[in-house]
């Protein structure tokens, strides 16, 4: 309230000769308070008002377009409102609309053709540009050449754009008339709630039951552009078919404008007051779009927003397809058939792709149905990354990479540690098994109990997994780690230890402690799931990720978006599996505590055979 006195008082202050009625700010004022569209930010303006009618300073500001800039900025501040405005225009006379009767029909005619451009696009796209909205008794009156040389032209496409872009007027009436084209018949459909000032009064705009020609319906896509410049009306009609999700906006944010703007003069002035006597409710979103415009779905520049409009209504062509091929590629080659199938059928069946704009929203659409249907977070959409070029390192490269991947070392009472953060692929292991043995190894081996720390271990390739585990068993026998199930073949093979290993094994009877937490992942995983089924180990941590065998990646048709889909599974007859629901710990403690606990328990143990 004190800031509304000061920015009034301030358009006061510092002047010393009256050039201007000195009752032009109270008059102003109040016809804001009679007037404008949202009486509520109006509040301490009565007051403002009084302080101004009690000051002795007189307007001394003689040139009137300048003090109509300073009037303007004074009620803009004061009212939080962009669209008010002070003009100074002598000589004005209000536009007053022709009757309908005195508009032949010929003029009517003139005013469509040039109001609205036709157009059928590649693709059997139709394109209306639309610089104003005309009212439903203007439709009525020119109904017949509207179908003829408008509306029958458009209907037979099988997508529309609405060029929005330089649509600067029209009428209330029209709101409902043109929605109600993109619309069905029944139910009826609460659109809009205008509240006029002037009248007090609420108005509620419905969809129309019956119209002139037919409707163009509710599944052709439909795309609005807007600009910057697209205002009231335009607006109105943009705002509710976004919500509606009836239609995606492609363009720029719009002007802000409103559904009603008057003209009135300031007592017996020249000085005239724009403002929105008013306001749009929108009944679904409680909001209105005027002051800050409506923002677009896809934004992008106006001059590129038709091509932006053609890219997406291309792209919808083809998503029906993409979302097919997508849910059979999960049928043939998901590691949970019967799961795999489910997913399938949801996925195939699924309505809700309609509005997607772009290949990412798709992407991300895919991924999130995929998780929703199976509640498997390696089920989704992924990048094709190509594989990298073989490399041939030399032997002291490969050395010096190991030293970095590995971390080695020895505690009291000769407990060894062991940390890597990824699994490698075991031909490249196996080619580098001597070096890892000399440079790793050796260093925990001969140890009398060891921490294998995977905290951080992410994963990898799992066909280094029968090796790795048999180094903690004994080579007597070959004992069955695991049984892997091949979706795409419909196989299920034997992991077992092997017989022959590089270097000496650690071996079944001393202690081993495994540290995990939720970063733990994949191969990582199977690992500690081997070791904790068959007893062999302690785990220590969080529970584990929850991810899966190494997925492969599959494109979606001939488009470029692809699937990663686990395509193996651990046998679920030996018990529950770690894929997706992740491994709990025997001792579970957070993470950043693992090494310490299991350096305590460990340094205990030995304490008490002493």
């Amino acid at each position: 309230m004190a800031q509304t006195v000061v920015l009034l008082a301030l358009i006061f202050s510092n002047v010393a000769h009256c050039a201007f009625s000195p009752t032009l700010i109270v008059d102003m004022a109040k016809i804001l308070m009679d007037n404008y569209c949202s009486p509520e930010k109006l509040a301490g303006l009565e007051e403002a008002i009084d302080a101004a009618s009690s000051n002795t300073e007189i307007l001394g500001i003689s040139d009137p377009a300048i003090l109509a800039s300073v009037l303007t900025d004074g009620v803009k501040k004061t009212v939080s409102d962009s669209r008010l405005k002070v003009t100074y225009e002598p000589g004005f006379v209000p536009a007053a609309p022709p009757a309908m009767p005195d508009i032949p029909l010929e003029q009517l005619a003139v005013m469509i053709k040039s109001t609205v451009k036709v157009e059928i696009l590649d693709g059997d796209i139709g394109y209306l540009k639309i610089q104003h909205i005309i009212g439903e008794e203007i439709a009525q009156k020119v109904g017949p050449l509207l179908l003829a040389h408008v509306w029958d032209k458009i209907l037979p496409t099988s997508a529309m754009i609405l060029d929005f872009r330089n649509a600067v007027s029209g009428e209330l009436s029209g709101i409902p008339y043109i929605v109600s084209y993109y619309t069905d018949p029944e139910p009826l459909i609460h659109i809009d709630s205008v509240y006029d000032r002037t009248s007090d009064l609420t108005i509620e705009l419905w969809s129309m039951p019956t119209l002139l020609g037919k409707r163009y319906g509710t599944t052709k896509p439909l795309i609005i552009l807007t600009s910057k410049d697209t205002l009231g009306v335009a607006e109105d009609v943009a705002y509710c078919l976004k919500h509606l999700k009836r239609a995606t906006i492609v363009g720029e944010n719009t002007a802000g404008g409103t559904v009603r703007m008057n003209k009135i003069k300031v007592g017996d002035t020249d000085f005239y007051v724009s403002v929105p006597v008013a306001k749009s409710i929108n009944p679904i979103t409680g909001k209105s779009w005027e002051i800050n415009g409506v923002a677009p779905d896809v934004e992008v520049a106006a001059e590129d927003a038709l091509e932006a409009a053609i890219a997406i209504i291309k792209l919808r062509v083809e998503i029906p397809g993409m979302v097919q091929a997508a849910a059979t590629l999960v049928a043939d080659n998901y590691a949970f058939p019967s799961l795999g199938e489910a997913v399938a059928e949801k996925l195939a069946s699924s309505e809700e792709y309609s509005m997607i704009s772009t290949k990412e929203e798709l992407e991300v659409k895919l991924s999130a149905d995929l998780l929703k249907l199976s509640g498997d977070k390696c089920l989704k959409t992924t990048s094709n990354i190509p594989a990298l070029p073989p490399m041939n390192p030399t032997p002291e490269m490969f050395i010096e990479l190991i030293k970095v991947s590995f971390h080695t070392d020895v505690f009291e009472n000769n407990i060894g540690y062991l940390r890597f953060d990824m699994f490698g692929d075991f031909e490249h292991v196996a080619a580098i098994a001597q070096i890892i043995v000399e440079h790793v190894w050796n260093k925990v081996v001969d140890t009398d109990a060891l921490i294998i720390d995977l905290r951080n271990n992410v994963g990898g390739p799992t066909s280094s997994i029968a090796g790795f585990c048999s180094y903690f068993f004994d080579g007597d026998k070959q004992i069955a780690l695991d049984h892997i199930y091949d979706r795409p073949s419909n196989t299920t093979r034997d992991l077992l230890t092997l017989t022959q290993l590089t270097g000496k094994r650690y071996g079944s009877k001393k202690s081993l402690i495994i540290l995990t937490s939720g970063v733990t992942a994949g191969a990582a995983e199977e690992f500690v799931f081997i070791m904790k089924r068959l007893g062999r180990a302690m785990i220590i941590g969080e529970a584990t990720r929850g991810g899966c065998h190494p997925p492969e990646t599959f494109r979606v048709g001939e488009s470029d978006v692809f699937l990663s889909i686990p395509i193996s599974q651990s046998d679920a007859a030996q018990g529950p599996s770690w894929e997706g629901a992740g491994i709990a710990p025997h001792i579970p403690v957070p993470a950043d505590a693992a090494l310490d606990t299991a350096k305590g328990i460990l340094n205990k143990h030995f304490s008490g055979q002493k």
